[in-house]
Protein backbone atom coordinates (compact mmCIF):
# COMPACT_ATOMS: atom_id res chain seq x y z
CA UNK A 1 0.00 0.00 0.00
CA UNK A 2 1.58 3.42 -0.80
CA UNK A 3 0.56 6.55 1.11
CA UNK A 4 0.07 9.78 -0.64
CA UNK A 5 -0.95 12.92 0.90
CA UNK A 6 -2.88 15.64 -0.76
CA UNK A 7 -2.99 19.49 0.31
CA UNK A 8 -6.11 21.05 -1.01
CA UNK A 9 -8.14 24.04 -0.36
CA UNK A 10 -11.85 23.16 -0.46
CA UNK A 11 -12.81 26.33 -2.15
CA UNK A 12 -11.25 25.45 -5.60
CA UNK A 13 -13.21 23.45 -7.96
CA UNK A 14 -10.19 21.80 -9.92
CA UNK A 15 -9.00 20.84 -6.71
CA UNK A 16 -12.10 18.87 -6.08
CA UNK A 17 -11.63 16.70 -10.06
CA UNK A 18 -8.19 16.24 -9.15
CA UNK A 19 -9.97 14.73 -5.28
CA UNK A 20 -12.17 12.34 -7.21
CA UNK A 21 -9.77 11.46 -9.50
CA UNK A 22 -7.68 9.91 -6.41
CA UNK A 23 -10.25 8.39 -5.13
CA UNK A 24 -11.13 6.82 -8.35
CA UNK A 25 -6.89 5.69 -8.21
CA UNK A 26 -7.28 4.35 -4.64
CA UNK A 27 -9.75 1.81 -6.49
CA UNK A 28 -7.67 0.84 -9.17
CA UNK A 29 -4.22 1.13 -7.43
CA UNK A 30 -3.00 0.05 -4.29
CA UNK A 31 -2.13 3.63 -2.76
CA UNK A 32 -4.60 5.46 -0.36
CA UNK A 33 -4.98 9.43 0.59
CA UNK A 34 -4.74 11.08 3.22
CA UNK A 35 -5.86 14.47 3.15
CA UNK A 36 -4.55 17.78 4.28
CA UNK A 37 -5.33 21.54 4.52
CA UNK A 38 -4.25 24.09 2.41
CA UNK A 39 -5.02 27.65 2.20
CA UNK A 40 -5.14 29.93 -0.94
CA UNK A 41 -5.73 32.68 1.60
CA UNK A 42 -2.48 32.22 3.33
CA UNK A 43 -0.43 31.61 -0.02
CA UNK A 44 -1.99 34.78 -1.21
CA UNK A 45 -1.13 36.80 1.85
CA UNK A 46 0.89 40.30 0.83
CA UNK A 47 0.27 40.13 -2.79
CA UNK A 48 -0.47 42.98 -4.59
CA UNK A 49 -2.80 41.15 -7.01
CA UNK A 50 -5.24 38.82 -6.18
CA UNK A 51 -5.45 36.07 -8.13
CA UNK A 52 -8.72 34.43 -6.58
CA UNK A 53 -10.57 37.77 -6.43
CA UNK A 54 -11.35 37.57 -2.58
CA UNK A 55 -10.69 40.97 -1.19
CA UNK A 56 -13.12 39.98 1.73
CA UNK A 57 -11.43 37.30 2.92
CA UNK A 58 -14.33 34.27 2.34
CA UNK A 59 -11.55 31.54 1.49
CA UNK A 60 -10.64 31.48 5.05
CA UNK A 61 -13.96 30.30 6.52
CA UNK A 62 -14.12 27.24 4.82
CA UNK A 63 -10.07 26.42 5.64
CA UNK A 64 -10.87 27.17 8.95
CA UNK A 65 -13.31 24.76 9.18
CA UNK A 66 -11.67 22.14 8.03
CA UNK A 67 -8.15 22.28 9.57
CA UNK A 68 -9.94 22.46 12.71
CA UNK A 69 -11.52 19.41 11.71
CA UNK A 70 -8.98 17.87 10.18
CA UNK A 71 -7.10 18.22 14.39
CA UNK A 72 -9.42 17.30 16.59
CA UNK A 73 -11.09 14.47 14.68
CA UNK A 74 -8.38 13.17 12.28
CA UNK A 75 -8.13 11.73 8.29
CA UNK A 76 -11.57 10.15 8.04
CA UNK A 77 -13.32 12.95 9.60
CA UNK A 78 -11.97 15.49 7.25
CA UNK A 79 -12.31 13.33 3.76
CA UNK A 80 -16.16 12.93 4.92
CA UNK A 81 -16.50 16.45 4.93
CA UNK A 82 -14.75 17.55 1.95
CA UNK A 83 -17.10 15.14 -0.01
CA UNK A 84 -20.04 16.52 1.53
CA UNK A 85 -18.68 19.80 0.62
CA UNK A 86 -17.42 19.44 -2.92
CA UNK A 87 -21.08 17.59 -3.88
CA UNK A 88 -22.72 20.33 -2.28
CA UNK A 89 -20.95 23.51 -3.52
CA UNK A 90 -18.40 21.96 -6.63
CA UNK A 91 -21.53 19.31 -8.09
CA UNK A 92 -24.33 20.65 -7.26
CA UNK A 93 -23.27 24.70 -7.50
CA UNK A 94 -25.15 24.70 -3.78
CA UNK A 95 -24.48 27.36 -1.00
CA UNK A 96 -25.19 25.08 1.62
CA UNK A 97 -24.92 26.40 5.40
CA UNK A 98 -21.47 25.22 7.17
CA UNK A 99 -23.69 23.82 10.14
CA UNK A 100 -25.62 21.46 7.16
CA UNK A 101 -22.89 20.07 5.89
CA UNK A 102 -20.87 19.56 9.62
CA UNK A 103 -24.51 17.61 9.60
CA UNK A 104 -24.22 15.67 6.62
CA UNK A 105 -20.34 14.90 7.59
CA UNK A 106 -21.87 13.44 11.08
CA UNK A 107 -19.66 16.13 12.91
CA UNK A 108 -20.60 18.87 15.58
CA UNK A 109 -22.33 21.39 14.22
CA UNK A 110 -20.64 23.85 16.83
CA UNK A 111 -17.19 23.40 14.56
CA UNK A 112 -19.05 26.26 12.11
CA UNK A 113 -18.21 28.68 14.75
CA UNK A 114 -14.39 28.22 13.49
CA UNK A 115 -15.19 29.86 10.27
CA UNK A 116 -15.54 33.43 11.74
CA UNK A 117 -12.50 33.28 14.31
CA UNK A 118 -8.64 33.55 13.47
CA UNK A 119 -8.37 31.64 16.62
CA UNK A 120 -7.39 28.54 14.98
CA UNK A 121 -5.49 30.07 12.13
CA UNK A 122 -2.24 28.51 12.97
CA UNK A 123 -3.79 25.24 12.06
CA UNK A 124 -4.57 25.94 8.68
CA UNK A 125 -1.26 27.77 8.91
CA UNK A 126 0.60 24.70 9.94
CA UNK A 127 -1.05 22.27 7.28
CA UNK A 128 -0.43 24.65 4.19
CA UNK A 129 3.21 24.75 5.46
CA UNK A 130 3.59 21.05 5.31
CA UNK A 131 2.40 20.43 1.72
CA UNK A 132 3.63 23.69 0.38
CA UNK A 133 7.19 23.34 1.82
CA UNK A 134 7.41 20.51 -0.71
CA UNK A 135 6.69 22.79 -3.62
CA UNK A 136 7.32 26.31 -3.27
CA UNK A 137 5.21 29.10 -3.12
CA UNK A 138 4.86 29.06 -6.85
CA UNK A 139 1.96 27.17 -7.06
CA UNK A 140 -0.99 26.61 -6.21
CA UNK A 141 -3.70 23.70 -4.74
CA UNK A 142 -3.43 20.70 -4.69
CA UNK A 143 -0.21 19.55 -3.57
CA UNK A 144 0.26 15.48 -3.77
CA UNK A 145 3.40 14.02 -2.80
CA UNK A 146 3.87 10.08 -2.14
CA UNK A 147 6.99 8.12 -1.39
CA UNK A 148 8.41 5.66 -3.91
CA UNK A 149 9.25 1.93 -3.73
CA UNK A 150 12.78 3.02 -3.11
CA UNK A 151 11.81 5.51 -0.55
CA UNK A 152 11.84 8.80 -2.83
CA UNK A 153 9.56 11.45 -1.78
CA UNK A 154 7.81 12.80 -5.16
CA UNK A 155 5.71 16.08 -4.55
CA UNK A 156 4.10 18.49 -6.93
CA UNK A 157 1.17 20.50 -7.72
CA UNK A 158 -1.50 19.62 -9.40
CA UNK A 159 -2.66 17.52 -11.84
CA UNK A 160 -5.22 20.57 -13.03
CA UNK A 161 -8.12 18.74 -14.37
CA UNK A 162 -11.49 19.41 -15.94
CA UNK A 163 -13.13 16.44 -15.45
CA UNK A 164 -12.60 12.83 -13.45
CA UNK A 165 -10.92 10.26 -15.25
CA UNK A 166 -12.25 7.02 -14.14
CA UNK A 167 -11.34 3.10 -14.19
CA UNK A 168 -7.94 2.17 -15.88
CA UNK A 169 -7.94 5.83 -17.86
CA UNK A 170 -7.27 7.22 -13.75
CA UNK A 171 -4.66 4.51 -13.12
CA UNK A 172 -3.04 5.43 -16.10
CA UNK A 173 -2.80 8.98 -15.27
CA UNK A 174 -1.44 8.58 -11.87
CA UNK A 175 1.57 5.96 -13.02
CA UNK A 176 2.51 8.70 -15.58
CA UNK A 177 2.28 11.64 -13.07
CA UNK A 178 4.33 9.61 -10.55
CA UNK A 179 6.83 8.72 -13.40
CA UNK A 180 7.29 12.23 -14.27
CA UNK A 181 7.52 13.75 -10.81
CA UNK A 182 9.86 11.03 -9.64
CA UNK A 183 12.21 11.74 -12.32
CA UNK A 184 15.42 13.59 -10.88
CA UNK A 185 15.13 17.19 -12.85
CA UNK A 186 11.82 17.37 -13.57
CA UNK A 187 10.16 20.69 -12.66
CA UNK A 188 6.95 21.81 -15.21
CA UNK A 189 4.68 20.10 -17.22
CA UNK A 190 1.41 22.25 -19.23
CA UNK A 191 -1.57 21.49 -21.05
CA UNK A 192 -3.81 23.10 -22.68
CA UNK A 193 -6.10 26.50 -21.27
CA UNK A 194 -8.31 25.07 -18.64
CA UNK A 195 -11.88 24.10 -19.32
CA UNK A 196 -14.98 24.65 -16.87
CA UNK A 197 -14.19 21.80 -13.98
CA UNK A 198 -16.36 18.88 -14.53
CA UNK A 199 -17.17 16.86 -11.37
Amino acid sequence: MIAVDCWFDPSCPYTWVTARWLEEVERVRDVRVRWHVMSLAVLNEGREDDPEGDPEGWLWQPVRVFALVQEEHGQAALATLYRAYGEAVHARGERPDTRELLRTAGLPEQLAEAAHTSAHDELVRASHRSGIELVGTHVGTPVVAVVSGTGTRSAWFGPVLSRVPVGEEAGRLWDGVTLVAGTRGFHELKGRPHEAPRG
